[in-house]
């Protein structure tokens, strides 16, 4: 009886947006006007809801956020963190990666850098699965490919 009430109560979905906003910056101008105009959401809503959410982040950080938009004009959004590679530049100071990982190092990081990234990562709702070692070990195989060399020295 359960999975047939979920059913009747479940909505239609329109579409699934995927956008990159800054925190704390969302405007009804594009990026974020012309994707959800289209599909007629509240632009002001989602605006104030997400700079909202996203007021602990520092200003102009980008955001990655998937909106769901059901057909009766209504939509749910879920704000992750910034990339892994976006920490990794700003705790490198670096602008851009290495045009030739592996042989050209840009810049080097400590095993504390990647633990601290990796804390924060964690509380993202989709590496809240995933253990804090395999969380390192993803990010210093990021680090690898974009030529920043990992110190093991705390």
């Amino acid at each position: 009886m359960a999975t047939l009430k979920g059913a009747v109560a479940r909505k239609s979905i329109l579409a699934t947006i995927r956008l990159l906003v800054p925190a704390g910056a969302a405007r009804p101008a594009p990026p974020v006007g012309p994707a959800l105009g289209f599909y007629r959401l509240n632009l002001m809503a989602f605006c104030k809801d997400f700079n909202a959410r996203t007021q602990k982040y520092k200003a102009e950080t980008p955001m990655q956020v998937t909106l769901t938009a059901y057909k009766d004009s209504t939509f749910e959004f879920v704000a992750k963190s910034p990339s892994i590679s976006w920490f990794l530049k700003k705790a490198a100071g670096i602008e851009t990666a290495s045009t030739r990982p592996g042989h050209n190092i840009v810049s080097s990081l400590t095993l504390r850098h990647v633990y601290e990234i990796a804390k924060l990562k964690q509380g993202d709702p989709f590496c809240k699965h995933m253990s804090l070692e395999a969380l390192c070990n993803s990010i210093i195989g990021t680090a690898n490919s974009m030529g920043i060399e990992i110190i093991k020295d705390l």
